[in-house]
């Protein structure tokens, strides 16, 4: 898309070293995240971000589930339950009509807010018991900051690969 050069990939520049190196690796995943995203998907038309080529989901459904799928990853990692809130947010993902801009600050908030997070969450024991949704299935707090990081970078391909499929359907 752009031929100015571009700086290493987060984990390759040194950066927050007073995290330790699982949290740490969250945390990049997480800045990634919101630059891919932003070089790829911000180029695209509000009608684009709620497009659906060849009946993949769309880009604001991704953005959308970025965002609260990492609020609700890490509410367990917190050891909590998901709110009502957090439910009926994760029932309105799907929605359509969304605008880029309202769905980028969403997604800009979510990171920042999950960033603070990890953080606090960065010196605790990372074996320690989790359980994840109504099913409460078992997982440790390490096991949940590190699906918080690739359940991320698993969407964000997604939202390129259907950004990618709306450029070519411009020519």
């Amino acid at each position: 898309m752009n031929a100015t050069p571009s700086l290493p990939e987060p984990w390759l520049r040194g950066t927050l070293t007073d995290v330790n190196a699982v949290p740490r690796a969250v945390l990049h995943a997480l800045e990634l995240a919101r630059e891919d995203l932003a070089k790829w998907c911000a180029p695209l038309t509000d009608t684009e971000f709620n497009a659906q080529p060849l009946g993949l989901p769309s880009i604001a459904f991704q953005l959308r589930h970025i965002a609260r799928s990492i609020d609700r990853l890490l509410t367990y990692a917190e050891g909590n339950a998901l709110s009502a809130e957090q439910l009926d947010a994760l029932r309105q993902e799907s929605q359509p009509g969304a605008s880029s801009k309202a769905l980028f600050d969403e997604l800009l908030l979510a990171l920042e807010r999950a960033a603070h997070r990890v953080r606090s969450l960065a010196k605790s024991d990372l074996e320690q018991i989790r359980s994840v949704g109504k099913k409460a299935l078992p997982t440790t707090l390490g096991g949940l900051l590190v699906h918080v990081a690739d359940h991320t970078q698993r969407h964000v391909g997604q939202a390129i690969t259907t950004a990618k499929i709306l450029f070519a359907e411009r020519r």
